[in-house]
């Protein structure tokens, strides 16, 4: 659902408010939307309309939450997997952890996330062998992956090289976790 565009007719029904409204709220600047060329109908991400929801304290109607984004975090080192947890709730994810590869695979099934944050180095199942398994069961376009590891550059080429979407060597800052989650879903 990270691509998700509505109506304005759509985004009035979650807002509570008249099409019209939405319309003028677009073309004052106050809800980031667009035109479409010919008819001129306007749209509006999802992303923007969860922005304009929660900078206007506008509570997140349930069907958005329950269809929002999924994220699961596969990391040993349990301090990394709430720091990341946190940033991540905090911008709208429904997060689920677990810190080992073998469970990982459960996880997948049973939350259905569509992204998954991997770190490489883990005991006994590692990233690698979690990356390889999962891009067989998943397409890109089903479940995004992420790997966050600390592990050497040609390690994170690999992953890449593995059907990775991206990679982040450790420490790096929230702002670089979530322009990396951003970029990967808006490509």
């Amino acid at each position: 659902m990270a691509n998700k565009v509505f109506t304005t007719g759509e985004v009035a029904k979650y807002t509570g408010v008249n099409f019209r409204t939405v319309i003028r709220w677009i073309e004052r600047g106050e809800l980031a939307g667009y035109k479409l060329p010919g008819r001129g109908d306007h749209r509006v991400t999802l992303e923007n309309l969860l922005s304009f929801l929660k900078d206007n304290e506008i509570p997140v109607p349930s069907e958005l939450q329950a269809t929002g984004n999924k994220v699961l975090i596969v990391d040993d080192d349990e301090a990394m997997a709430k720091a990341i947890k946190r940033v991540l709730k905090r911008n709208g994810w429904q997060v689920e952890t677990t810190n080992n590869g073998f469970e990982a695979g459960m996880k997948l099934s049973e939350f259905q996330p569509n992204l998954l944050i991997l770190d490489l180095k883990m005991p006994h199942v590692d990233g690698f062998k979690v990356l390889a398994l999962t891009r067989k069961k998943y397409s890109s376009k089903e479940l995004k992956i992420i790997i966050i590891s600390a592990e050497p550059e040609c390690q994170l080429q690999l992953a890449l090289e593995q059907g990775a979407d991206d990679t982040l060597s450790k420490p790096f800052d929230n702002d670089q976790l979530l322009s990396v989650i951003s970029s990967i879903f808006n490509q």
